[in-house]
């Protein structure tokens, strides 16, 4: 059963994905498609912690709004 909060590990059989934008340190979250319509999110320093579970209509409107500046602020 998949669920938010779970462990990312055990999530078994999806290929993570991080930025090209990252850095060495570690500074970046890792997305993962998992089943039709969902998508998890986990902190790359801690691929063993848990996992936020969003939908694709979810992750659409984040990276769609971050396209369009909508979080700038945040960087200030």
């Amino acid at each position: 059963m998949i669920y938010n909060g779970m462990s990312a590990a055990a999530l078994k059989s999806v290929t993570w994905q991080k930025s090209q934008r990252s850095n060495s340190q570690g500074n970046c979250v890792e997305m993962a498609r998992i089943s039709g319509d969902a998508v998890a999110v986990r902190n790359s320093r801690h691929p063993q912690g848990p996992a936020l579970i969003y939908t694709l209509a979810e992750i659409e409107a984040l990276i769609m709004g971050a396209k369009d500046g909508d979080f700038d602020n945040l960087l200030c």
